[in-house]
């Protein structure tokens, strides 16, 4: 009877595990073999024809990443039809809409509204990129089916026309922060933040420590939020031949309940028209007939490889995107500062990388990691080999530090950056532990300290004052690494610094920045300075990791993440939050956690 049992339950496991990798080996053929097409059209031209009388179709229901094949398929949601990924690099749409403006096959760009998500800097590079390929004299078109939000529309009233579905919507309504504060749940779980810091504005630890915003977070917020917005609704009544004024009138009008006809009125939209009569109008401008398809290309058909190898001497152009931590991080989301650090003192050993471009993304993260990047920088320069920074969306607090002793400093106008700044936070679990759940935790020690951090612990004066000094010599040698980079003194660094957040506009003014522009302008920057002509070569780094890794590590994590944001819901993205505080380094450089409303 034993014996039965037993092979009746080897022989469950063994079909479990059997169907376990059938499952695994469809999926992975079956993303790969979606990988292999869009690859023919995403990084390499491959089989894909571009037929006279094209349309550059760019679909706004996505996401926007730094770089394309960052992000690896998410096997799970092919396998459970929840279609393809939703994430392009701002790189590939760039070059796209470059290629577009000179290829004699594209008419123009169609750009349809589905609410893009991407920060006000890689929305700024994007228009600005529209903004260059109008000058070829093609056309733009825009469509809203069910409604234009407020990004969106940012990027539509570049467009000859914007065009709305007669019963859809406009959502214009400035911007806005939202920033949780914690202090009062952690209260109740009996959890102290124990926090020291150096700057009045370093606002980070506020939600830990407040129960509401600091009158200096909100100073530096209104400051940081009404620049941009200032930049980005000039520039949309400009295009939309309107005074900033009377744009800003509607967006304080809740225009997303507007009539249809009152967005005529208000010149917001220029036409109203259903989807078929949308493709009508498309079709008289590539004189398409009207019971042909219209001939659409996605950026990916019209970019050759962005990740190609040099084949000689070249720029490097280096991304750092994401929070800075000392050893973990996938290069992708997260900057592994041991990693990102190897990868540049390889490149300044390497006689063919004569420069370096280093595009920093980040809102910064572990002060030691961020030091550790620095140096490589630094030991890079040392080499006699210069090095432009190009800062995205943020470029604040350790993104800054890693920044400041390059050659030359180049944002757009609505990247924030600054935040100079340092602080420690240690979370105390001694109410939660001793009060709530009744357990007390006996101690024996040599040494006065050898319980520090211990779980249930508060930290005591002496400790603390340590930590805080500990800190004060952190800020000390940040601010001393901006004076130096920044050829200023240190003083005059302190007077900008305390922590304080900037938009790129206001830091150009003060001397935290040299230049607007992106990736292109401080690569072209630095051929100049290297004598390299206009025909020179670049290489991105760190290399793209392997597909097949990248699938198998995502599939590990998917289950888990799908299961946890449905038991979750809307609190799914605090308890990412607290998952990231408890793995943070204890001393860091970042800037305030906020929800910036666009």
């Amino acid at each position: 009877m034993m014996k039965r049992f037993l092979l009746i339950v080897c022989g469950s496991f063994v079909g479990a595990f059997l169907a376990f990798m059938l499952f695994m080996i469809v999926g992975i053929v079956m993303s790969f073999g979606i990988m292999g097409s869009m690859s023919m059209g995403g990084g390499k031209k491959g089989n894909v024809s571009v037929s006279k009388h094209s349309i550059l179709k760019l679909d706004l229901g996505m996401n926007i990443s730094e770089r394309d094949d960052s992000e690896p398929l998410d096997m799970m949601s092919l396998l459970q039809n929840q279609g393809l990924p939703t994430s392009t690099g701002l790189n590939t749409l760039v070059a796209a809409i470059e290629n577009a403006a000179t290829n004699d096959k594209v008419d123009g760009i169609y750009i349809e509204c589905n609410g893009v998500s991407a920060a006000p800097a890689t929305l700024e590079k994007l228009r600005s990129a529209l903004k260059q390929f109008k000058k070829s004299g093609k056309w733009i078109a825009a469509y809203g089916y069910e409604g234009i939000n407020q990004a969106d529309y940012y990027l539509a009233s570049v467009a000859d026309s914007i065009y709305l579905n007669p019963v859809g919507a406009v959502d214009l309504h400035g911007m806005g922060s939202v920033i949780p504060y914690f202090k009062k749940a952690l209260d109740k779980l009996g959890v102290k933040m124990q926090v020291v810091r150096v700057g009045t504005f370093k606002s980070a630890v506020e939600p830990y420590m407040l129960e509401d915003m600091s009158e200096a977070n909100r100073l530096q917020t209104e400051h940081y939020l009404g620049a941009i917005w200032n930049e980005m609704r000039n520039s949309i009544a400009t295009d939309r031949k309107m005074t900033s004024e009377a744009l800003n009138t509607l967006c304080d009008s809740v225009v997303f309940c507007f009539d249809t006809k009152d967005l005529l009125k208000s010149k917001l939209v220029d036409k109203l028209l259903y989807s078929n009569e949308m493709d009508d109008i498309l079709r008289a401008r590539t004189q398409v007939k009207k019971e042909d398809d219209l001939n659409f290309v996605d950026p990916s058909d019209l970019v050759t490889s962005l990740d190609n190898i040099a084949m000689g001497e070249h720029i490097a152009i280096v991304y750092a995107v994401g929070e800075i931590s000392s050893t973990t991080g996938d290069g992708n989301t997260e900057i592994n500062g041991q990693e990102l650090s190897k990868t540049i003192l390889r490149l300044k050993d390497d006689e063919n990388v004569k420069g370096m471009v280093l595009r920093v993304n980040s809102p910064g993260g572990s002060a030691f990691a961020s030091e550790q990047i620095w140096k490589a920088v630094q030991d890079f320069k040392a080499a006699g080999k210069p090095v432009a920074v190009s800062m995205g969306d943020y470029a604040a607090s350790g993104g800054y530090y890693i920044s400041c002793n390059a050659d030359r400093i180049f944002a757009e106008r609505t990247t924030i950056t600054g935040s100079i700044g340092i602080f420690g936070m240690i979370p105390s679990f001694n109410q939660l532990v001793e009060d709530k759940l009744g357990v007390h935790m006996a101690t024996v020690k040599t040494n006065e300290n050898a319980d520090m951090g211990a779980i249930g612990k508060d930290m005591t004066p002496a400790q603390l004052a340590a930590l805080q000094k500990m800190v004060n010599a952190g800020y000390e040698l940040f601010t001393k690494r901006c004076a130096d980079g920044r050829h200023m003194s240190q003083d005059s660094i302190k007077k900008i610094a305390e922590g304080r957040v900037w938009d790129a506009v206001t830091a150009k003014q003060i001397g935290l920045v040299d230049e607007f522009g992106g990736i292109k302008e401080a690569t072209a920057w630095l051929a100049k300075k290297l004598n390299m002509g206009d025909d020179y070569e670049t290489q991105n780094y760190p290399e793209a990791k392997d597909k097949f890794e990248a699938l198998l590590e995502k599939y590990m994590n998917s289950r888990y993440e799908a299961r946890l944001k449905e038991e979750l819901g809307p609190l799914y993205e605090w308890h990412q939050e607290m998952q990231r505080i408890l793995k943070r380094d204890h001393i860091l450089c970042l800037m305030p956690v906020a929800e910036i409303k666009f």
